[in-house]
């Protein structure tokens, strides 16, 4: 890649009206100028579809895909099937960008010749008012085995798709899950388990807005429950190509099945989704688990195992874990 390469920024886009301005100017100002900007317009009810076609005919760098709804993933994979860039970028239409976000990433691809950037997230609310800034130490390149485990564990590597730059080569042929939610656990550890260099920098230059309607927003949902899914799914993967962390990643399941739990009684679920939840307890065994969990958090893992719903229902009446 060279100084001119063209870089994709996809935008899955859905009755965002309210927050799609904001987001389209902040990727057509960046200081990058070399950019294809897909707006896949997801079968919008609102007014976005014309917002999306007003938005080409003001810069030929737009490109706007209309589309009957599919969900993100679907909107996604639509973005990755037609974009000519050599390295991708994904920006949900309700967050905005740094306008140096795609300068500096970029440079720093080429500096540690990695195939994957991680920047810094702002978490603000709609006025664009921060309300926490996560972060990591300091700039660091990651081979894949400690990428793979930092995507596990959620810890210098999270989830979200859309605070990094990829290269269009590495992940092209990994679609998104469609039809799901936590689409972002079904894919990323694909995208690091092929990765060879990863580099995370701590520049904050994603803008995630929390609103109250978005999806994750609106309270707890069966379909929620998809993320134990995905987390069945990694855990398969990392026996298979990374043994080493499966303890790891076998844990890390099981802490997912009691935040659910306390989420779902917490919301007053009805039984089939507590019954459903207890269903993946059926895996805890398949690791060794306590290799990982210590302390207190083994406690309350032990406890869950043996009383599953009074467990979950303790830890809500005491304030833990969520």
């Amino acid at each position: 890649m060279d100084s001119k390469s063209l870089i994709s920024v996809i935008v899955p886009i859905y009755n965002v009206e309210k927050y799609l301005e904001r987001c389209v100017d902040s990727i057509v100002n960046q200081t990058y100028r070399n950019l294809e900007i897909i707006l896949v317009d997801d079968g919008s009810l609102d007014n976005c579809p014309k917002m999306c076609d007003d938005f080409a005919k003001k810069d030929s760098r737009i490109r706007v895909v209309h589309k009957k709804n599919g969900g993100l993933s679907d909107a996604r994979n639509s973005g990755m099937k037609i974009a000519y860039g050599e390295c991708i970028v994904f920006v949900d239409s309700d967050d905005y960008i740094h306008c140096n976000m795609i300068d500096k990433m970029y440079g720093v691809m080429l500096k540690d010749g990695s195939e994957v950037v991680s920047c810094g997230v702002k978490w603000v609310d709609e006025n664009g008012e921060v309300i926490s800034e996560p972060t990591v130490d300091k700039n660091e390149i990651l081979d894949t085995n400690e990428a793979m485990l930092e995507i596990i564990i959620d810890g210098k590597l999270k989830q979200h798709v859309w605070n990094k730059m990829y290269k269009t080569e590495l992940i092209q042929d990994i679609l998104f899950e469609k039809g799901k939610y936590h689409e972002d656990v079904f894919w990323s550890y694909q995208v690091f388990g092929k990765a060879r260099k990863t580099s995370v920098i701590v520049d904050s230059f994603y803008y995630y807005v929390q609103r109250d309607n978005s999806i994750m927003g609106c309270g707890f949902s069966e379909k929620r429950l998809d993320v134990l899914e995905a987390n069945r799914q990694r855990c398969d993967y990392v026996k298979r190509y990374f043994p080493a962390y499966y303890d790891t990643a076998i844990s890390i399941y099981m802490g997912t099945c009691m935040y659910q739990m306390q989420c779902a009684l917490h919301s007053k679920a009805e039984k089939y989704i507590i019954d459903n939840i207890k269903e993946n307890l059926k895996y805890k065994n398949k690791g060794n688990i306590f290799n990982y969990v210590k302390g207190k958090q083994a406690v309350w893992m032990k406890l869950y195992f043996a009383f599953p719903k009074l467990t979950c229902l303790l830890r809500n009446c005491l304030n833990v874990g969520i």
